[in-house]
């Protein structure tokens, strides 16, 4: 049977843990982002944020009804980071240009939290937040509905695999890192025309533009895309 969850009001009148810390959702996210960052998601379990909040694990249900709507709850947090102080323009590219730099620096921020959280759908306000306002950004830009929820799937699920793919090398062993960029340079800029020709002309670029973060480019497309769709749009508008 499910533990019931104390909502959020009647849990601050509660009495403070061992060191006269009150407990909230947001403190007990933001240790477990800790424990992430330190332990990777193998070390986040409700014993080791009761050590580190410095109270009993059964404390956090009242909070949360288990581990895995902690982690909804860890997703949403990045969102919500990723939002915070973003303003629409009113321009439909140069906002939505934003919104992806900036959920994808929020998840790479956080490259463990980003592994465990980047293929989950929370339901909670700050997803729901985020999508509003991208889904509100291409209505108001002009785009049917079709095609407005083509291009929020797309640019979603695009900005979210980037930012798994991204904080899984991030997430590796600093070592590792270091060695998986190195074979561009050790490998790749060694093989012989004569044998891979398009590979040794690309070499130089490769060595360079392979350890860099394919997303900017892989927006700047998606975008480039959807402008060409608005403005065949609005042509067809325009004819007699």
């Amino acid at each position: 049977m499910a533990k019931q969850v104390v909502p959020e009001e009647k849990r601050r009148r509660r009495r403070p843990t061992r060191s006269g810390t009150v407990l909230s959702e947001t403190l007990i996210v933001e240790a477990a982002l800790r424990l992430l960052r330190e332990h990777g998601s193998a070390g986040l379990s409700a014993r080791r944020l009761g050590l580190a909040l410095d109270c009993d694990p059964s404390t956090l249900y009242r909070y949360f009804r288990g581990m895995d709507e902690l982690t909804l709850a860890i997703g949403d947090a990045l969102i919500g980071e990723a939002l915070r102080g973003w303003r629409p323009t009113g321009d439909w590219r140069t906002d939505l240009h934003a919104v992806g730099l900036r959920i994808h620096a929020a998840y790479v921020a956080h490259p463990q939290a980003a592994q465990l959280t980047a293929s989950r759908v929370t339901g909670r306000a700050n997803e729901l937040a985020a999508d509003e306002a991208v889904l509100d950004v291409l209505r108001t830009a002009g785009f049917p509905l079709a095609d407005t929820v083509r291009i929020y799937h797309a640019f979603i699920d695009q900005t979210l695999a980037f930012a798994a793919l991204d904080a899984a090398s991030l997430a590796l062993p600093r070592a590792a890192q270091r060695a998986d960029d190195a074979i561009w340079r050790s490998t790749y800029a060694r093989l012989p025309a004569a044998t891979h020709p398009r590979i040794a002309e690309a070499a130089p670029l490769l060595s360079t533009r392979m350890v860099t973060s394919a997303y900017p480019t892989a927006l700047e497309m998606l975008l480039d895309s959807a402008q060409a769709r608005l403005a065949a749009i609005t042509a067809a508008g325009r004819r007699p």
